[in-house]
C-alpha cells in the first residue's frame, strides 16, 4: 500500500532536523502538510512557500488539549490527516545514576507517551477512511542500548514495541506502520535536541561516559545525510510492499548487528536449557 497523490501529512517537531525536512519533501511530492513545532514562528518560510497546501500549527506534544486541538485543526482544514509522522523528541546523556527523575519523565513523555497519544488520535479516521500510514522515528538505540545513554534507549525500545504491536494491530484496516531507525544524523540533535545529566565524578573516564562524550564531540561531523535519509523514507512509503523497519545509515545496521547475530546464537546454544523450564518438556507427548 503506497503513499497516495495528495495526502496530507502531520509532522511533529517540524521546525527543524528530519521533522523540517520531512515537512519541505513532502510538500515538494505533492502532498499537503500540517506542520507543528512549540514555536510556529519556526515554520514561516515553510507556510509561505507551501501557501494553502501547509497549515502550521503551535504544538506542545506533551499538552493534551494542545494534541487533540491541532488534530482538530488538521482534519477541520484538509479533511483528513493520512500520513502521521511522530518525529519530536529528544535525547538524554546520563549514566543511570545520574540519571535526574524529572528529566527522565520528560523524555518518556515526549518520546513515548505523546507519540502515543497522538497515534490514538490519528487511528480513528484513518480506520474509517481504510488507509493511513504511522512513521514513528525510532533510532538504532531502539535495538541496541549503550553505556550513557540508557534511559534514552530505553523510550526508543518502547517506540519500536509500540510499533511492531500496532502494526499488527492496523494492518486489516488499511493503515501501516513504519519504524525509521537512525544512526548519527548531520542533524542539531546531538546540539539542542539533548538534554545531559550532572555527571558524577567517579564515572569520568569510564564506559559510562564514553557514549556521551563521543556525541558531543561528533556533532556535525556525523556521516548520515538527513536529506538522502528523508527521501529514502519518501521511497519506502511508495513501495507497495515494505517491511516495517528501516535503519538508516550504515552505523545503525552494523550496529543491529552486533546486538542481533549474537542474541541469536546465544538463544540457540541455551535452547534446550530454556524449554527445561516448561511444564511438559518439548518431544514428549
Amino acid at each position: 500500500m503506497t503513499v497516495r497523490d495528495n495526502s496530507v501529512w502531520f509532522i511533529t517537531g517540524a521546525s527543524t532536523g528530519f521533522g523540517a525536512i520531512f515537512a519541505r519533501q513532502a510538500l515538494e511530492a505533492g502532498h499537503r502538510v500540517v506542520a507543528t513545532a512549540r514555536d510556529p514562528g519556526a515554520l514561516a518560510a515553510l507556510a509561505e512557500r507551501g501557501g494553502e497546501r501547509v497549515l502550521t500549527l503551535a504544538l506542545d506534544v506533551t499538552d493534551d488539549a494542545a494534541r487533540r486541538a491541532a488534530v482538530a485543526a488538521a482534519e477541520a482544514r484538509f479533511g483528513a490527516i493520512d500520513v502521521l509522522v511522530n518525529n519530536a523528541g529528544f535525547g538524554y546523556l546520563a549514566a543511570q545514576e545520574e540519571g535526574q527523575d524529572a528529566e527522565i519523565r520528560q523524555v518518556f513523555e515526549v518520546n513515548v507517551f505523546a507519540l502515543a497519544a497522538l497515534t490514538r488520535l490519528v487511528l480513528p479516521g484513518q480506520r474509517a477512511r481504510g488507509y493511513g500510514h504511522i512513521v514513528n522515528i525510532s533510532s538504532v538505540a531502539g535495538l541496541a542500548a549503550k553505556p550513557g545513554v540508557g534511559y534514552y534507549a530505553a523510550t526508543k525500545f518502547a517506540v519500536e514495541a509500540l510499533s511492531e504491536a500496532l502494526a499488527e494491530e492496523v494492518a486489516e484496516f488499511g493503515i501501516r506502520v513504519l519504524l525509521v531507525e537512525p544512526g548519527p544524523f548531520r542533524t542539531d540533535f546531538a546540539g539542542r535536541s539533548i538534554l545531559a545529566a550532572p555527571q558524577i565524578a567517579d564515572y569520568h573516564g569510564r564506559v559510562a561516559h564514553q557514549r556521551p562524550a563521543s556525541i558531543r564531540a561528533g556533532s556535525g561531523q556525523e556521516d548520515g545525510d538527513p536529506e538522502l535519509a528523508v527521501r529514502l523514507v519518501l521511497a519506502q512509503l511508495a513501495r507497495d510492499e515494505a517491511p516495517l523497519r528501516l535503519a538508516l545509515g550504515a552505523i545503525a545496521v552494523d550496529r543491529a548487528l552486533e546486538k542481533l547475530e549474537p542474541l541469536v546464537a546465544e538463544l540457540k546454544a541455551q535452547r534446550a536449557l530454556s524449554v527445561a523450564a516448561d511444564r511438559k518438556a518439548e518431544g514428549v507427548a
